[in-house]
């Protein structure tokens, strides 16, 4: 479960070694605290030092501990992908958030710009330029689709050119063609009340708003999900409150712990019989109270119900709940629930996994 400790073979008949294969990111901890507030013991130096200091003593320690912080150490930030500096801060000085599309990718629909004679520099202007086409005030959005063309070499006269769309459908876009072969990068971008899911469970309806600038292909896949007809083994199998660490309104109370507990509620969002292929990294905003985020490359997810500045930018952020429907979420974290250690963390997994259905909304105004 990338971050989140792993899962009893009660709850995922599987044996140890699966879930180890399944979830490699235990094995790729990163060197800095991550969801948990701090490191997993198994990848904590001064664990090993501990140990040590009681065998060795402390020469010995000290050699170790050069040895973990100067080989050890960058290999395993190594394997977080993440985007570069350089691309992070063209985004913020763009629109100070997301705008970003799938490479190889192209959306048919009709054009309510024309490439041929509206072109940028860049995939992220083409993004904005779509953006721009929709009401803050929640009119409906002139454009929800764009293309744009940017590898000089493969687009040739078609450089720059940035088409913008109108689905019929924005939760179900019309996909002309994907691969090495396509030269298009394309993105969605939902208006106000727009590009609205729901989970929805015996205690109430979860509406989530979905975020294709931040994540574009995270909610492709959400998109998939929802023409599935069913979503068997959807739910949530583990829940923690905000404790004494945070307010209500999800701010972290000055010198309180980070946890335990972790103001999450946790669960699988996968339909069962269909092969799962994991989701990139995709850089995202900082987790606020209400993110829903994958866990590693999903498809386990978590809903915080807190703002976590602390895990920086290491969870792929790919919706939020609406504000009204977080009591919903914090009603889940109050259910019973049996005290468990993964891999060395205290956590809290529910008695009765909570069972959801997935659906699209068409709009909410």
């Amino acid at each position: 479960m990338g971050f989140l400790p792993l899962l009893p073979s009660t709850i995922f008949p599987e044996t140890t070694t699966n879930v180890l294969h399944r979830f490699p990111f235990f094995l790729n901890t990163l060197n800095y605290q991550t969801l948990m507030g701090r490191r997993l013991i198994d990848s904590d130096p001064t664990r090993w030092v501990s140990l040590i200091l009681l065998s060795m003593g402390v020469f010995s320690c000290f050699l170790v501990y050069i040895f973990v912080s100067l080989i050890i150490r960058p290999t395993e930030l190594n394997k977080f992908p993440s985007i570069s500096e350089a691309e992070s801060l063209e985004l913020v000085e763009t629109d100070g958030g997301c705008c970003r599309g799938i490479d190889q990718f192209e959306l048919w629909g009709a054009a309510v710009k024309w490439g041929s004679e509206f072109k940028f520099n860049s995939s992220i202007e083409c993004c904005d330029a779509c953006k721009a086409m929709c009401s803050e005030k929640g009119g409906p959005c002139l454009c929800d689709s764009w293309v744009f063309c940017g590898n000089p070499e493969a687009c040739g006269s078609k450089f720059g050119e940035c088409w913008l769309k109108k689905q019929n459908d924005p939760l179900a876009p019309d996909r002309q063609q994907e691969g090495e072969n396509t030269i298009w990068t394309s993105g969605l971008i939902f208006g106000k009340g727009e590009g609205i899911v729901k989970m929805k469970t015996q205690y109430g309806t979860l509406h989530i708003k979905l975020l294709p600038e931040c994540a574009p292909r995270s909610v492709m896949y959400i998109l998939e999900l929802l023409t599935m007809r069913h979503c068997v083994g959807c739910q949530f199998y583990r829940a923690e409150g905000r404790g004494q660490s945070w307010d209500s309104k999800g701010n972290h109370l000055k010198s309180a712990s980070f946890g335990p507990p972790f103001a999450l509620v946790q669960g699988t969002l996968e339909a069962e019989g269909v092969t799962f292929n994991k989701i990139p990294s995709e850089e995202c905003p900082i987790i606020q109270r209400g993110s829903v985020a994958w866990i590693d490359s999903g498809p386990e997810f978590f809903i915080s119900l807190a703002n976590h500045e602390e895990w920086k930018n290491t969870y792929t952020v790919f919706g939020y709940v609406l504000p009204e429907d977080m009591e919903i979420a914090e009603k889940i974290a109050t259910l019973p629930t049996t005290p468990d250690v993964w891999n060395n963390i205290n956590v809290s997994v529910l008695e009765k996994p909570v069972s959801f259905s997935f659906s699209r909304v068409n709009k909410i105004s």
